[in-house]
């Protein structure tokens, strides 16, 4: 079984900064490409931000410059440092893995929960 979990989510105001963290758990024997995903209230699901196993990093242009992914292969954990968010940046913010499991082997598209995070005065 997989898990990925969430963390970091919260209030903050115009302009500051969040770091979501999403830590994987479980069989795994490897992870191959994570990524940020958000969903407003009434919208569809978005990718904010994706990164491979070996680092190549890919943005939404609306977070361009204010958000930055990375990784810790050892901790199997996915981060997304945001700043400067703005207020239309209130969002479910999901995290999501492809990750080779077992034994028995096999592939997931792993998801997490999901975390809030509010942009609001």
């Amino acid at each position: 079984q997989v898990q990925l979990v969430e963390s970091g989510g919260g209030l903050v105001q115009p302009g500051g900064s969040l770091r979501l963290s999403c830590a994987a758990s479980g069989s795994i024997i490897s992870i191959y490409a994570m990524g940020w995903y958000r969903q407003a209230p009434g919208k569809q699901r978005e990718k904010v931000a994706g990164i491979s196993s070996g680092g190549s990093t890919n943005y939404a242009d609306s977070v361009k410059g204010r958000f930055t992914i990375s990784r810790d292969n050892a901790k199997k954990t996915v981060y997304l440092q945001m700043k400067s968010l703005k207020p239309e940046g209130t969002s479910v913010y999901y995290c999501n893995a492809d990750v080779i499991y077992g034994p028995p082997s096999g592939f997931l598209d792993a998801w997490g929960q999901g975390t809030l995070v509010t942009v609001s005065s």
